[in-house]
C-alpha cells in the first residue's frame, strides 16, 4: 500500500485554517444583519427619523439666511420635502434641488409625518412651512408617528429644533 503525502496529485484534500475561518465571518456578518434587519426598534427607526427631519429644518433655515431667499418644508404623510419660493416672494414654490441633505424624503413604511400647527394655529395637511431670509420664524410643530409610538418636533423662532422622546400614542 503506497500512501500519496497531502497536496500531491491524488493526496487527499481538504480545507485550510484560512478558508474555514473566511467562511465562518461571511456567515456571522449575514446573520447579524439579518438579525438587525427584522429585530428592528421601532422607537429606535423614529427616533433617527426624528433627528434627521430636525437636523435638515435647521440646514433650510441656515440655508435660507445665507443665500437670502425663502425656503419651506411641507410633510406629505409618507415623507417630506423642502422647497424654494419663486421670485419676488410668490405664492409659487418650487422643489429644492442640488442638496442631498434636503432632498424628499420617504419615510420608511411604518410612519408618517405630519404638520400640526404653524405660528400656534393649526394648518392645512398640504402647507408649506417657510423660512425667512431674515432667520426670524414662526414656531411649528410636526408630529412623526407610527403604530403604536409618536414623537414631536418643535422648532423656536431662532430655528432650533426640539426632538420629544417617542411616546405611545
Amino acid at each position: 500500500m503506497s500512501i500519496t503525502p497531502l497536496g500531491a496529485p491524488g493526496g487527499l484534500a481538504g480545507f485550510t485554517l484560512a478558508e474555514v475561518l473566511v467562511v465562518l465571518i461571511v456567515i456571522g456578518v449575514a446573520g447579524a444583519l439579518v438579525y438587525a434587519r427584522f429585530d428592528s426598534d421601532p422607537r429606535g427607526e423614529l427616533e433617527r427619523e426624528g433627528r434627521r427631519l430636525g437636523a435638515a429644518i435647521e440646514h433650510a433655515a441656515l440655508l435660507a439666511q445665507w443665500q437670502n431667499e425663502t425656503l419651506g418644508v411641507s410633510t406629505v404623510g409618507g415623507g417630506y420635502r423642502f422647497w424654494r419660493r419663486g421670485a419676488n416672494n410668490g405664492d409659487e414654490w418650487s422643489a429644492l434641488s442640488g442638496d442631498d441633505v434636503l432632498a424628499a424624503h420617504a419615510l420608511p413604511a411604518a410612519l408618517a409625518a405630519a404638520l400640526l400647527t404653524y405660528a400656534a394655529q393649526p394648518v392645512a395637511a398640504d402647507a408649506i412651512v417657510p423660512f425667512r431670509a431674515s432667520g426670524r420664524n414662526e414656531p411649528f410643530v410636526i408630529e412623526l408617528a407610527g403604530a403604536q409610538w409618536h414623537l414631536l418636533l418643535f422648532s423656536d423662532p431662532i430655528n432650533r429644533v426640539t426632538v420629544s422622546t417617542p411616546s405611545l400614542r
